[in-house]
């Protein structure tokens, strides 16, 4: 196997994450007028998506390879890599939406970020919903670090469970507080978000950390595969059904699927679905028997992976009804 093809997923999500990025700046630019603070959110939104999927998938390989599966030595040096990994992705993790919060209540209060204070952070991020989500978000990062930190110095302190679900809520209250919250049906675009963001970092994170971490281990690859293939099969179904369901909720007729920049978008996701689930059948068949170069063909679904979760963040800055982020006492404030 070549240096490339192990470089392949890395840069592919790398130049994937940009170019999502990129789009997602480009419609929040036209919306606020700000390209330089609308490049930082994007970026920042991106970020932080691609960073926290990465630890669920990470986790999730710690799931599906417990004490005694294969050899000891390969599944002990598997799960302090998986913990290596998740002490420095999550540490990134919560400085990308801390960040993330600081240039959104810049955004809000329409202030340079030399003109912002500590004052106007705390009043974006506790008055408004997407304020309290990246809060938590962060939060959820920070306990990912902890039990990381914790399960290096010993992995019978923390299950890996804990650390999964503590990575699954870091992902979820970013959507379920974002353009959900104003659906015009509340309670089901929220349930719906959450199944879908939940159920597509499971997917994503999921064949990422098998095929960085477990790709080349013949007996461990073996004992995960039937599982993650189990849960993919569930997440995609998830992914679609509820893809639908939240694209019904937010547009008002199947005509605004292109005569509307919020519906080109679902189609350019739908689009993406469809060849991931092509993708995907055919990196588990190359994981399943072995075939090289299997991560040139898994790169190339991780990095249009990353394209999508680009397009679902800008989607949660295009929904319809989305307000700019004022917290409500600032609104009537003059600037």
């Amino acid at each position: 196997m070549s240096r490339a093809d192990r470089l392949l997923p890395a840069a592919g999500v790398a130049l994937a994450a940009g170019a999502a990025a990129l789009a997602c700046a480009v419609v929040t630019a036209r919306t606020t007028g700000v390209a330089a603070l609308a490049t930082g959110i994007a970026v920042t939104r991106a970020g932080a998506d691609v960073l926290g999927v990465a630890c669920v998938g990470l986790a999730l390989v710690a799931v599906l390879l417990p004490a005694g599966t294969g050899s000891p030595g390969d599944v002990a040096r598997v799960h302090t890599s998986v913990d290596r990994g998740l002490l420095g992705l999550g540490g990134a993790w919560a400085l990308m939406v801390l960040l993330g919060i600081t240039l959104r209540s810049a955004d809000a209060f329409g202030r340079p970020l030399g003109q912002l204070g500590t004052t106007e952070v705390l009043r974006w991020s506790t008055q408004l919903a997407a304020g309290r989500g990246l809060v938590l978000a962060a939060a959820c990062a920070a306990v990912v670090v902890g039990c990381a930190a914790a399960r290096l110095h010993d992995p019978q302190r923390v299950p890996a469970r804990v650390v999964l679900v503590a990575a699954l809520l870091g992902v979820l209250t970013p959507a379920v507080t974002g353009h959900a919250g104003s659906a015009p049906d509340h309670q089901l675009a929220v349930v719906t978000v959450a199944l879908h963001a939940g159920a597509a970092a499971v997917w994503v994170g999921g064949l990422a950390g098998l095929v960085v971490l477990v790709a080349r281990r013949p007996l461990l690859l073996r004992a995960a595969l039937p599982r993650f293939s189990l849960i993919a099969g569930v997440c995609v179904g998830t992914v679609a059904v509820t893809g639908v369901l939240a694209a019904q909720i937010q547009l008002q007729s199947w005509g605004a699927l292109l005569a509307t920049g919020y519906g080109q978008l679902v189609v350019a996701k739908a689009a993406a679905l469809v060849l991931l689930t092509g993708l995907g059948g055919l990196a588990r068949r190359r994981l399943a028997a072995g075939r090289s170069p299997v991560l040139r063909w898994a790169g190339y679904e991780v990095a249009l992976m990353a394209v999508t979760l680009g397009l679902a963040a800008t989607l949660s800055q295009t929904a319809p009804g989305i307000t700019t982020g004022t917290p409500p006492a600032v609104a009537a404030t003059p600037r």
